[in-house]
């Protein structure tokens, strides 16, 4: 019979979807490659930003509506003063194992736009759904050294009534400050001039974690190659039953046989014998 039994339709099917499995793990292995070096990216984004001399906000950010990708975690310094009255909190931000609030508090420049400061964390309260305490932003003009951030999607609903939001969704900030607001960035309060006694507590500088993006690569190349080999194994065994009354093949079989007879080690023949006994 030989190998006659591949042209059998079902074996097209089998290499079909033995195709087909190995496109998906190249997918799924060039998307892991793409969140490495997203994760890459944000390494040294943070390398480059974070540490760097602060320039001007407005140099950073010319227009209300300006920012890149490439600024994030940027330093830029500013002067204005605090718009307390307008302070909101940003509710289910996690930090260190607890969840609590993001303290918000619109910084305006000399020129009148507002720029969004986030001061810092603070833990739900022990007795209430709300801090126990907020530390309160300095009073008169201060200087503010921020590390630039993007600003996050609409994530549920906000209960402005009680100054809260769901996440850091700027053009809501805008229209409840009722200000020129910079809308597609805020910042992440690095010091204040002059510094108030407390603060909430600051973000922690992130640590650079590529994660196992580049391993989960290689494994899913590794399992796009495993299913033709497996494929390959299930077409020779195949032949072996097609071709077990071929004399050619019944003496690859007694040579198998004696190779692995060869092999035995004394432990195993002690074992077959009581096995038999």
């Amino acid at each position: 019979m030989g190998w006659r039994f591949l042209l059998h339709r079902r074996w097209a099917g089998y290499l079909a979807l033995t195709v087909v499995f190995a496109i998906v793990c190249v997918l799924l292995a060039m998307w892991q490659l793409a969140r490495r070096d997203e994760a890459v990216a944000e390494i040294n984004r943070v390398e480059t930003n974070y540490d760097a001399t602060p320039i001007p906000l407005t140099d950073a950010l010319p227009q209300l509506d300006s920012y890149d990708e490439s600024q994030e975690w940027l330093t830029v310094e500013a002067t204005g003063r605090y718009l307390t009255d307008d302070q909101l909190l940003v509710r289910n931000r996690p930090l260190g194992g607890d969840v609590g609030f993001d303290v918000l508090v619109p910084f305006q420049l000399d020129n009148g736009d507002v720029f969004v400061v986030d001061r810092g964390w603070v833990p739900t309260g022990q007795q209430q759904n709300l801090p126990d305490a907020i530390p309160a932003a300095p009073e008169g003009t201060v200087s503010i050294v921020v590390r630039l951030k993007a600003g996050e999607p609409q994530f549920g609903s906000g209960d402005l009534e009680n100054g809260q939001l769901a996440s850091i969704e700027l053009p809501v900030v805008a229209e409840q400050i009722g200000r020129p607001v910079f809308t597609a960035a805020y910042g992440l309060l690095a010091s204040e001039d002059p510094a108030p006694a407390e603060r909430p507590m600051a973000m922690p500088k992130p640590q650079p974690d590529e994660g196992a993006h580049l391993s989960y690569t290689f494994q899913w190349f590794c399992f796009g190659l495993l299913g033709f080999v497996g494929l390959g194994y299930i077409i020779r065994q195949e032949y072996r039953r097609a071709n077990e009354d071929d004399p050619e093949e019944q003496e690859r079989v007694a040579e198998r046989e004696r190779k692995r007879q060869a092999k035995r080690t004394d432990a195993q023949i002690e074992d077959e014998i009581l096995d038999n006994s």
